[in-house]
């Protein structure tokens, strides 16, 4: 298997280790259980403890746990609109279909990260707001 970490548009920037790779895939993991154990309320808290652990070791690590982090902070901001929505008689529609979307978005896309990073490359979640880096 490749052990190279490329860049989205291709470039390689370094090698990465197998234990890298597993821990960026705990990153993206963990965050679907943590929304599993969680009611999809605390997915942003597994990256955020990985990114944590090994911000200083490794930049495979770091940019796929920052990231995954970054993505579960927007869903989870879209998911807490959509619960205050249903709460409002009229906006109840909208606000299911917020909570439906945060959901599926969230799994989609760290499936597809998850996948990434059995490739060796960085999936760039859509949504996020840089808050770690």
């Amino acid at each position: 298997m490749d052990n190279t970490f490329y860049t989205s548009d291709g470039l390689i920037l370094e090698s990465v280790t197998d234990d890298e790779r597993t821990w960026a895939k705990l990153a993206h993991l963990s965050a679907l259980i943590a929304m599993l154990v969680s009611a999809a309320s605390l997915s942003f808290l597994g990256p955020l403890v990985i990114w944590a652990l090994k911000k200083d070791s490794s930049r495979f690590v770091r940019h796929a746990a920052a990231d995954s982090f970054n993505f579960n902070i927007g869903m989870w901001l879209m998911y807490i609109v959509g619960w205050i929505m249903v709460f409002t008689i009229l906006l109840s529609p909208l606000g299911i279909a917020l909570i439906i979307a945060s959901l599926v978005l969230t799994i989609w896309h760290h499936l597809k990260a998850f996948s990434a990073v059995n490739q060796g490359r960085l999936h760039h979640y859509p949504f996020q707001f840089k808050i770690l880096s």
